[in-house]
């Protein structure tokens, strides 16, 4: 009976460590494509049009088009939208938000609900999910599409609104590429001098 407790063990340890090896490899894999924005947005897209490419093809899976649209709206919102709500940081003496609203105010990043990586890693592994579920009949519900694709661009045009409203009430652009540079007092002295 120990024999079998032993060898139990062992083929959990067994598992447990090959799980630990594979998810290793994988986390190390997903972390060398960090520095290639550009090729990772490029297969997202890529990925993307096969899944619509077999949907029409195969004239079915609308609702497992119309959940994944869904998704990536609701990621994407996430992603246009401040870690930090500005409608919920008051500051108490005048009611406003904390965040610079002026040229000569201090640089703070735009940070964003949802980073760039996690915004492609999700909208990947979406996708495939997606994919995946059209080679399922069980997912192939009938349903009359167009009905799904007028909602889903109501929606998107809702929830489009709302967002660039927020966007001009409290003053922020989701994309911001670098620091802005100021001219530091020894670079103003020094053009002062030399006039």
């Amino acid at each position: 009976m120990e024999e079998e407790l032993l060898t139990g063990g062992s083929s959990k340890g067994v598992i447990s460590q090959a799980w630990t090896r594979v998810s290793q490899w994988y986390q190390s894999l997903v972390d060398k494509t960090v520095p290639w924005q550009k090729s990772r947005w490029l297969a997202a897209v890529l990925l993307i049009l096969v899944f619509l490419a077999r949907v029409l093809l195969a004239q079915g899976w609308y609702i497992v088009t119309y959940a994944l649209g869904i998704y990536h709206l609701n990621l994407f919102i996430a992603f246009l939208t401040p870690k930090i709500d500005p409608a919920m940081d008051f500051d108490a003496e005048d009611n406003g938000p904390e965040l610079p609203t002026r040229a000569n105010e201090e640089f703070r990043p735009f940070i964003r609900r949802l980073p760039e990586f996690k915004f492609w890693y999700s909208v990947t592994k979406s996708t495939l999910i997606g994919l995946v579920c059209t080679f399922f009949e069980c997912f192939n519900i009938p349903v009359f599409w167009p009905i799904l694709v007028m909602y889903f661009i109501t929606l998107f045009c809702i929830t489009m609104k709302r967002q660039i409203r927020h966007m001009i009430k409290y003053r922020y652009l989701p994309f911001t590429h670098s620091k802005p540079k100021y001219q530091g007092h020894e670079e103003t002295a020094a053009k002062v001098s030399s006039k």
